[in-house]
């Protein structure tokens, strides 16, 4: 008995050192939730088992657990008669890196603890919070990925699905960085193929249209109208157009002007000057008159001189009519033609040559499109290789280590392989090109098969429970929970699985809803679930047990209600064995 109490002793000295340390779940919070009126747990490190009566409410707190890590919930979860239920959690995240960070993200860090808030009203309608702020349901599916792992009583069953399997040997594998190369050369070589396709789609449309362009530009090309010429040779078309009357009318101007024997305006203006110089020295106020007429006559003189110039210089040309006229006309029937102003066709032409430009790159892009997705998928089959290889020699170690566990569990005959085919030739995805499958043969010259052609429930259930430890002990999560994921299990094996839970208890916080006194046994603590009815309500209580209630109940689940002396002394004797 001293030997036994110093042992004890020893382990809890041993867990309150690894409780500064690690991180857990240190306390739950349930008020109207299901059966449960009020109920306060704090937890400890290490291994606690959670027992009492079959319907008594065990799996309440797993539940209830659940809802902390975002599970849908409902208006049935809600105490009869009460307007709301309400769940909340608590987690030391000092040692959990990835809680850390995303809590910093997100501006809800609050010292090294973390508080997860659930609240459901009557009508089904819920509210979550972290560390009192509120956040949707996704953000607290999120951050409990970091927290919490529930393994539940059915949990083996995933294991059947190829895709569970791929997972759990890549958990084991540890090789995030290989995932995500290869899942960054997938979604690249992914986005390549889109633009590639919708390039190769256009292919035909653009050989139309470049067609089409090529044959309008040549003609544009050949009349090679440049930049502002339409409007000059629009202005020339009108003035040769009206050349001989504009030759005689400037004639008759200048005539009038200035060379007119009889009558010019010159000659009449001067004359008016003459006399009425010789009239001011008679009144001074014509001398304003006489400046304005003087300068009059030197303008009519400029301007009659500017004007023989211009007739002079001004010449009939009928070929070079001709030839404006035709070029006029031209540009006037390809403005038509390609439905646009005339004036707008220089400019119409440089947008035919630019589109003409880029599909001509377009073809061209193509074309390095399809070179850089022959590089592409040379990078993502590199990478999905060594994903591979990382795959197979995880699945050697993993298979070993699951095929150990399960000779413990009383399976001593059984082979459990880990198939790894890798299709190099098959359709890229972001996990890889390898189909992952766990195969086994539970007796000897059995030959080994899929997992579901071959074992029973029972041995299923071992299986998945030695996979589900060995996954979790490469876990960074503050907490596991094991709702009973022993159920088939019973005698030496069921001591087995209480010692892999006690062991994984030791690395990290592990929680496990159990029937067996075996399991329990081996629990660094143990706490009592019971049901109260006073014929109106029925109520559910947790219960932390001490050493003396702890064999009580390791009795009870030994030999049923009805404890005998020899019952306590095997729950005693079971509880000494299990802690030494």
């Amino acid at each position: 008995m001293f030997i036994f109490t110093v042992t004890v002793y020893l382990n809890m000295l041993f867990l309150v050192c690894l409780y500064r340390e690690l991180k857990m779940l240190t306390h739950l919070s349930i008020r109207n939730f299901a059966v449960v009126k009020t109920l306060d747990v704090d937890f400890s490190l290490g291994m606690t088992a959670i027992t009492g009566e079959t319907g008594a409410g065990k799996s309440i707190s797993v539940d209830a657990l659940g809802l902390c890590l975002g599970d849908r919930a409902d208006s049935g979860m809600v105490r009869t008669g009460a307007d709301k239920a309400e769940v909340s959690a608590g987690f030391n995240v000092k040692q959990l890196p990835g809680a850390l960070k995303w809590l910093e993200e997100h501006e809800l860090l609050d010292d090294d603890e973390v508080l997860i808030r659930r609240v459901i009203s009557s009508e089904g309608r819920s509210k979550a919070f972290v560390n009192g702020t509120p956040v949707p349901l996704q953000q607290l599916k999120n951050l409990g990925q970091f927290l919490l792992s529930i393994h539940g009583q059915h949990a083996h069953q995933q294991i059947l699905k190829s895709d569970s399997q791929r997972h759990l040997l890549d958990q084991f594998a540890e090789h995030h960085t290989l995932l995500t190369k290869v899942a960054d050369c997938y979604q690249t070589l992914r986005t390549q193929q889109q633009d590639y396709q919708n390039l190769l789609e256009g292919q035909q449309q653009r050989v139309d249209r470049s067609q089409l362009l090529s044959y309008q530009i040549q003609e544009l090309d050949e009349f090679a109208l440049a930049e502002g010429e339409f409007i000059a040779l629009e202005t020339e078309h009108k003035k040769l157009s009206h050349s001989q009357t504009l030759l005689e009318q400037s004639q008759i101007s200048f005539h009038q002007l200035y060379e007119a024997e009889e009558f010019n305006a010159l000659s009449a203006v001067q004359s008016s000057v003459d006399r009425l110089t010789e009239l001011q020295e008679h009144d001074p106020s014509l001398a304003p008159i006489v400046t304005m007429l003087t300068e009059a006559s030197i303008q009519i003189d400029e301007a009659a001189n500017e004007l023989r110039a211009y007739t002079e210089q001004l010449e009939i040309d009928p070929m070079r009519m001709q030839n404006v006229e035709a070029r006029y006309s031209q540009a006037l029937d390809l403005s038509r033609k390609h439905n646009v102003r005339p004036e707008a066709l220089y400019e119409f032409h440089q947008q035919l040559s630019i589109e003409f430009t880029e599909l001509v790159k377009d073809d061209s892009l193509l074309q390095e499109l399809k070179t850089q997705l022959l590089e592409l998928e040379q990078q993502y089959h590199q990478a999905a290789n060594k994903l591979s290889l990382s795959r197979q020699k995880a699945a050697k170690s993993f298979a070993k280590q699951v095929e150990q566990h399960i000779h413990q569990m009383n399976m001593a005959g059984a082979v459990f392989k880990i198939v790894v085919e890798h299709h190099g030739q098959g359709t890229p995805n972001k996990l890889g090109l390898d189909r992952v499958q766990f195969v086994v043969s539970t007796n000897k010259g059995q030959a080994l098969d899929n997992l579901e052609k071959v074992v029973s429930g029972g041995e299923l259930s071992r299986i998945g429970l030695a996979i589900q430890v060995i996954s979790s002990s490469n876990n960074d999560i503050a907490t596991m929970i094991f709702d009973e994921v022993d159920s088939g299990i019973s005698g030496s094996t069921a001591s087995v699985v209480g010692q892999l839970l006690r062991k994984l208890g030791e690395s990290a916080q592990v929680i496990c809803v159990t029937h067996l006194p075996q399991v329990a046994a081996r629990a660094h603590n143990q706490m009592f679930v019971t049901k109260f009815s006073d014929k109106k309500t029925t109520e559910t209580h947790m219960i932390c047990l001490q050493e003396s209630e702890r064999i009580e109940e390791l009795a009870r689940l030994l030999a049923g209600d009805t404890l005998t002396e020899s019952a306590i002394a095997n729950a005693r004797e079971l509880l000494q064995i299990s802690n030494s």
